[in-house]
């Protein structure tokens, strides 16, 4: 056996409401499908209803997905999730984080989550990139993304390097070891899941004084963004890890 026939591991963390749910997709299903995976190829874990992975061992990579919950709530399903991480780096499997799954791994390894202190950043909005790194080799300078967040990274973990900002958060993008990587946006959003996402939620939004009208007028595709799950896999995935021996 080698390490293509493991599973990748995509750790459901929690769901939109059910509306949008069944409009469009669940977290996770966003996820398998914008890293190009068939169902077959991956193996999903609701950690927010209770099961957890097995061993790192049994999967050739990990995606974290995003999720309504707060890390900064300590759920215990969360932290039972956070610890399953730092055992995973330590055994070098891939692992992809997103928002919430970017989150749970930064404060896994050592970080501080909180809320932003800029406040809800959601819409389509620009992320630069700050400097060389494999998984950015061509993206350009500025991209857009799709973003869906309160809590953010505010001390990355030690050692981590910050790869990417926006305007309202300074740690959009983290290298967190060889093959760990997170980003605070939303690299699997297609923009009609975002549009609809602040459709049904303008009342509340503009209730923080967020520009709702225009932050749908400027919902757009994030190619560059998208193609980040999929590049992760070429760099990371590919003959990279084999199951113990039997």
């Amino acid at each position: 056996m080698t390490s293509n026939d493991l599973p990748v591991l995509i750790i459901h963390t929690g769901d939109p409401e059910d509306a949008i749910k069944a409009a469009h997709d669940s977290y996770a299903g966003f996820v398998r499908r914008a890293a190009g995976l068939a169902p077959d190829d991956v193996h999903i874990v609701p950690v927010y209803m209770g099961p957890q992975p097995a061993n790192p061992e049994r999967y050739r990579a990990a995606f974290i997905t995003g999720s309504p919950a707060m890390v900064t709530d300590r759920a215990p399903w969360s932290e039972q999730t956070a610890h399953w991480l730092r055992g995973a780096a330590s055994q070098g499997l891939p692992m992809f984080g997103i928002c919430y799954g970017h989150q749970l791994l930064a404060h896994a390894l050592g970080g501080q989550v909180g809320y932003n202190p800029a406040g809800r950043e959601v819409g389509t909005h620009l992320v630069r990139h700050l400097g060389e790194d494999p998984l950015l080799a061509g993206v350009p300078r500025d991209f857009p993304a799709q973003m869906m967040h309160m809590q953010s990274v505010i001390q990355p973990p030690p050692g981590a390097t910050v790869l990417a900002s926006s305007a309202l958060d300074a740690h959009q993008i983290l290298r967190l070891g060889p093959a760990i990587v997170s980003t605070q946006f939303h690299p699997e959003f297609p923009p009609e899941f975002v549009r609809e996402n602040l459709e049904r939620n303008a009342e509340k939004y503009g209730g923080e004084n967020l520009d709702v009208p225009g932050l749908i007028g400027d919902v757009r595709p994030t190619p560059e963004a998208a193609g980040l799950l999929r590049r992760f896999l070429d760099l990371y995935v590919t003959a990279s890890r084999l199951p113990e021996p039997a």
